[in-house]
């Protein structure tokens, strides 16, 4: 497959600057806390505002008072973006929000963190002034986003893309999911729903070559919020350079929150490769998920031609102790709008544990005019051997469909002697492993409607 390696981040996100919530300093210690690299892009500029009816007159304005605040914070942008990237450890890029009906919604991204705002009229002469910066040795992407929505209502124009900024689009992110219009995740934001002929496989059939992306498109300053979108990418090392360049050749993928680890190669050629036309083609998949995998599917030309169950799966696995085992432990519930404040220590004994993948999300904002919350960084974890620590905050699930839980996802090697104590908010429980294996174990801190772990 590949000698490169797996990386997950979040490049479309937003904070106080321009509207949503929190600082950018939360916003780059909640991605931190998460993620591998990230983007904090800056609502900055909208050519084709509708503010030619009484109606729209507010959201105009609004918008207007976000693009100031983004251009007076410019500069502070910038050096905590400087501040932030560790190569090795974190990354870091600068990237701006260029709203328009016509085309659709794009960020801008400088690749070595220092630029200016772009308030280009049009698309073209978008890409007009980054075909200057790109000469003056500017490295610059342009990448659409919530592609779905029906063109002239902020969706993706595809007779109008070009994949010369544009190597990949989002597909995934709080918005929902854009890549048929049958899709898991469907558009629920004020905007409207998706439109067939702006999703990504209309763009395939339109003879498009583009990779894919998530994001969380998050507005309480919280990239990487769980289950709102990640990007999953295949690079040679955790530094700007590797991390632009897998974006550029489309060694890409959208994920909705686990961290899966998804390779795919054509005839040994990697995700993202333009290979001649064959008649013999060899698929290789590899993948490796945070949890259960329910399917993988094979398209060709947006048709499923081959789909792996889950049920397959489990009719191969004789001993479920031979590899190593995904266990979530999350917490939440009780009554809605109650700020419950989580100390929670997991404790693998008689087995190892592996890994920790954190799956902490931000405060639910869809219209980022909502109120304002007290903090918007409240999680933290540390790994210790087979102890992991954590500290978060729940706020009871907002609806029945939308959840609020904060959690960690272990990775364990183990057998049936294998056990996890945990303790929760002072609240000692131990599991047997193998108890688990026949499913999921829940628990109250106290009586009926009291706050719950699981």
């Amino acid at each position: 497959m590949t000698t490169h390696q797996a990386y997950f981040g979040d490049i479309h996100n937003h904070c106080a600057i321009g509207y949503g919530h929190g600082t950018i300093d939360d916003s780059f210690q909640n991605a931190r806390m998460q993620l591998d690299f990230a983007c904090v892009t800056c609502h900055a500029w909208w050519p084709d505002l509708p503010d030619n009816e009484e109606r729209l007159a507010a959201v105009a304005a609004y918008h207007r008072n976000g693009f100031a605040v983004t251009a007076g914070a410019w500069q502070q942008v910038q050096e905590v973006v400087a501040a932030n990237n560790v190569p090795d450890r974190f990354v870091t890029f600068l990237g701006h929000e260029w709203h328009n009906c016509a085309v659709g919604d794009h960020n801008v991204y400088y690749r070595d963190g220092v630029g200016e705002i772009l308030r280009a009229a049009t698309l073209d002469e978008m890409r007009a002034t980054l075909r200057r910066l790109q000469a003056d040795g500017v490295a610059v992407m342009l990448l659409p986003h919530h592609i779905g929505y029906r063109q002239g209502y902020r969706g993706i124009n595809w007779a109008a893309y070009s994949a010369e900024f544009s190597p990949v689009v989002e597909i995934m992110s709080m918005h929902g999911c854009a890549e048929s219009a049958e899709a898991p995740r469907p558009y629920l934001h004020t905007m409207g729903p998706r439109n067939w002929e702006s999703t990504y496989q209309y763009g395939l059939a339109q003879g498009h070559i583009v990779g894919v992306k998530g994001s969380t498109d998050h507005h309480s300053a919280h990239p990487g919020s769980y289950g709102h979108g990640r990007l999953g990418l295949w690079a040679e090392g955790l530094t700007r350079a590797a991390i632009w360049e897998a974006i550029q050749a489309r060694r890409t993928y959208a994920l909705t929150g686990d961290n899966i680890r998804l390779q795919f190669a054509l005839n040994e050629q990697p995700m993202g490769s333009v290979l001649a036309a064959t008649p013999e083609r060899a698929v290789t998949v590899d993948v490796r998920g945070g949890g259960a995998l329910d399917y993988v599917e094979l398209l060709h030309n947006n048709r499923v031609i081959e789909r792996l169950s889950r049920h397959q799966l489990l009719a191969s696995l004789d001993d479920p102790y031979a590899d190593s085992l995904q266990i979530h432990f999350e917490v939440g519930w009780a009554e809605r709008n109650e700020d419950i404040d989580w100390d929670v220590t997991l404790t693998v004994t008689g087995g190892e544990l592996q890994a920790v993948e954190p799956r902490f999300r931000g405060h639910e904002v869809v219209a980022p005019s909502a109120e304002e919350a007290a903090s918007y960084a409240f999680s933290q974890w540390q790994q210790q051997g087979d102890k992991v620590h954590f500290r978060t905050r729940t706020w009871g699930n907002p609806t029945t469909t939308t959840p609020s839980t904060q959690g960690v996802n272990l990775t364990i090697s183990g057998d049936h002697n294998t056990v996890i104590q945990a303790t929760v908010n002072g609240q000692a429980v131990t599991v047997p492993l193998a108890r688990l294996l026949d499913g999921p174990l829940s628990g109250y801190l106290g009586g009926f409607l009291t706050p719950c772990y699981y």
